[in-house]
């Protein structure tokens, strides 16, 4: 039997996995990301944790294949990170420090690449080799798999989506210090903004009764009872969401959208909210792609770093 490890490394914790190289997960668990003195343990902590793990479930090391991992990060095709914003990592030679620590081979690639690649390989993308991720946190992130493989791009970018410029008119600065980014209207905390906007210019909304605390959920929950405001609010993030998507589509001509990250929990009205405009936008021949919600949850960055090395 061959093994390998994925993990998926995030600023607060490390999901790790092992799996069969036929994607089967045997034990699942997490550790914490140390990113006291520029993260300068993480990789350690990480090759500490699978020794462990093997030598726990008696697996010699020579059954192991590899490591994959995703991070979250523009990462190039040698393994190496410029700057995370939030592991305290400047230029760092991923790939080959963790090999030098563990002995085994390491794939690594940007999280939300790896996530999509995982929901391709066991969840709601299984069976496509052209699909596209879209995930809707705090941020939005994307990932872009062509023929089966991540499109990383020349500096390990590719797939940026939640920087595509959707308002040429917006005046407040995205988090990239650009304007008018998807980012801004299609994640939890752009949900709130554009929630704030409305609250601010009217009343007719129960909205208001959730004032500054008010969340994307909140949003969202108030909308499928069919309060007015919530539903302006959703119409206008899935309006900007499903122009996005029309523009990905006329470049990369997916077969299928993923939609996962937290505000992804919306569940089906969601889809609805991004479809409608999606198919009256997008190129008429990209505009049958499926649109569906991941299936994987927080485990597809973990399934997809394991299929890196497979």
């Amino acid at each position: 039997m061959k093994y390998c490890f994925g993990a998926d490394v995030g600023g607060t914790t490390i999901k790790l996995g092992l799996f069969t190289v036929d994607g089967e997960i045997l034990d699942k668990w997490e550790i914490i990301t140390r990113t006291e003195n520029d993260g300068e343990s993480i990789l350690q902590d990480i090759a500490t944790a699978l020794k462990e793990k093997i030598q726990e479930k008696a697996i010699s090391a020579e059954e192991v294949i590899g490591i994959g991992m995703g991070i979250p990060a523009p990462v190039n095709s040698e393994g190496i990170v410029k700057k995370t914003a939030n592991l305290g990592w400047g230029y760092k030679e991923v790939k080959k420090e963790l090999e030098n620590l563990t002995g085994w081979q390491v794939v690594v690639g940007n999280d939300a690449n790896v996530a999509a690649l995982g929901e391709m390989w066991k969840g709601a993308g299984h069976g496509e080799k052209n699909m596209v991720m879209v995930t809707l946190g705090t941020g939005v992130g994307g990932g872009v798999i062509m023929g089966g493989r991540p499109l990383i791009g020349a500096n390990g970018a590719g797939g940026e989506i939640g920087h595509i410029c959707v308002n040429y008119f917006e005046e407040k600065c995205c988090g990239c210090g650009k304007k008018g980014c998807l980012e801004q209207y299609a994640s939890a905390t752009g949900v709130v903004r554009l929630a704030k906007r409305y609250m601010a210019d009217n009343d007719d909304t129960k909205m208001k009764e959730f004032g500054d605390n008010i969340t994307a959920k909140d949003v969202f929950d108030l909308a499928k009872e069919g309060d007015q405001g919530a539903n302006v609010v959703v119409k206008q993030m899935g309006t900007y969401l499903g122009k996005a998507m029309g523009f990905i589509a006329a470049t990369v001509n997916p077969q299928a959208f993923i939609i996962g990250g937290g505000v992804s929990k919306a569940g089906r009205f969601l889809i609805d909210a991004i479809t409608d405009t999606y198919r009256n936008v997008s190129f008429k021949a990209c505009s049958e792609a499926a649109v569906c919600l991941a299936e994987l949850g927080n485990d597809a960055g973990m399934y997809g770093a394991a299929a890196l090395v497979k």
